[in-house]
């Protein structure tokens, strides 16, 4: 039976587990710092339209491309437990960590799950190939118990590493998918659906406060929401495809000139991505028309103009989301200052989509509401 009405989103203290996020150096800006982000979008192919072939044998993951995440948060796996920093990522729908099995260079520079010394750990043995468009994990599915904050999941699927490419300079150890059961690997359960299903949460609802402060303040909530991180009230948007958490979208304007999904199109709600995407064709109309010439892989303005740039509002269920300069161009520590739109996403689909990322959810307080299929948007504070 659903339930209704913001009250029983508002969960009590007791039922409400908020768990940190830390705003981080997405892995981008540390090649960029090293010289080595040009080689790396040469060598990976930084391409969201990219096709990836398919093994038979293997449980191959959708694309995923994680340059530019920007938060990661904590979990621990195993008994006794054994901490990693995720991604809480609302565009994939697994969970994976690197593992002593893996001798890549990755995994080197990263925590890594030891099963030997998990007393509840089960071995599945079922291979996983995830492939995304900044690397690639290949490895093993495996069970163990899992703990967000005071949840505990136990039992829980999830995918071990062997090999890791492309993930030397990630600024995380692995990836806990929020996207729908039939994101993830054939025949898992996701973390989420688990929690759900065991009746560990109290409203099959999870929450996304994303804070423009540089380190703290972020939060990831399960169970309901905490009111006092957004203003104003939520305004619901039914999913369109439960699938990723994607949304029907009327338009996009600038300066008063609709140049973006004429005819309406399709959104998706993606804390995997600190950035804006959508087609090639009319990315490079934005740029144009803010004025944004191309710097090797990217594009940049000039500092002195950011103010005078337009809003760009995204209008989605009839109530307009803008989003100011100061939120989509971003200075990097060189002081250029380039622009957070990024083309690619004409391929996902037959129909036109954009990719609404971090740059969207940091102005927006997000809630996914498993429950009835919604997401509810507010200016977050």
């Amino acid at each position: 039976m659903k339930w209704l009405g913001i009250l029983g989103l508002v969960a009590l203290s007791e039922c409400l587990v908020m768990i940190p996020l830390t705003k981080i150096k997405t892995m981008r800006e540390t090649l960029r710092e090293k010289n080595l982000l040009t080689n790396f979008l040469e060598k990976n192919n930084d391409d969201r339209s990219q096709n990836v072939a398919h093994d038979p044998k293997l449980f191959l993951h959708p694309l995923r491309n994680y340059l530019d995440l920007a938060y990661v948060g904590s979990i621990t796996i195993g008994t006794p437990p054994q901490q990693f920093k995720v991604i809480f990522d609302t565009g994939s729908a697994d969970l994976w960590v690197p593992s002593t099995y893996c001798d890549s260079v990755p995994c080197h520079k990263h925590k890594v799950f030891n099963p030997h010394l998990s007393t509840t750990f089960r071995l599945s043995g079922r291979p996983v190939d995830l492939t995304f468009g900044s690397g690639r994990m290949v490895g093993f599915l495996g069970y163990d118990t899992v703990r967000i904050g005071k949840l505990v999941d136990v039992v829980q699927p999830f995918g071990l590493s062997k090999s890791q490419f492309g993930l030397e300079d990630a600024p995380f150890d692995g990836v806990l998918g929020l996207g729908y059961r039939s994101l993830a690997i054939r025949g898992t359960t996701p973390v989420f659906d688990n929690l759900k299903r065991r009746g560990l949460i109290s409203q099959p609802v999870f929450a996304f406060y994303l804070s423009t402060r540089k380190e703290n303040g972020s939060m990831v909530m399960f169970g309901g929401l905490d009111p006092s991180y957004h203003k104003g009230e939520l305004q619901w948007i039914p999913v369109s495809q439960p699938h990723y958490w994607q949304i029907t979208m009327n338009r996009i304007t600038m300066n008063g000139v609709v140049f973006g999904c004429l005819h309406g199109c399709q959104a998706i709600l993606d804390t995997g991505t600190s950035l804006l995407v959508g087609p090639s064709r009319m990315i490079t109309t934005i740029q144009m028309r803010i004025g944004a010439s191309p710097v090797g892989h990217e594009y940049a303005v000039s500092c002195r103009y950011v103010t005078r740039l337009p809003t760009i509002i995204f209008t989605i269920n009839g109530n307009n989301y803008p989003v100011p300069p100061e939120a989509y161009i971003r200075k990097n520590l060189q002081g250029v200052c380039l622009s957070s739109f990024a083309g690619g996403t004409e391929n996902m689909s037959r129909s036109e989509t954009w990719i609404l990322g971090d740059v969207f959810l940091r102005l927006y307080f997000s809630v996914y509401d498993r429950g009835n299929n919604r997401v509810g948007l507010a200016p977050a504070v």
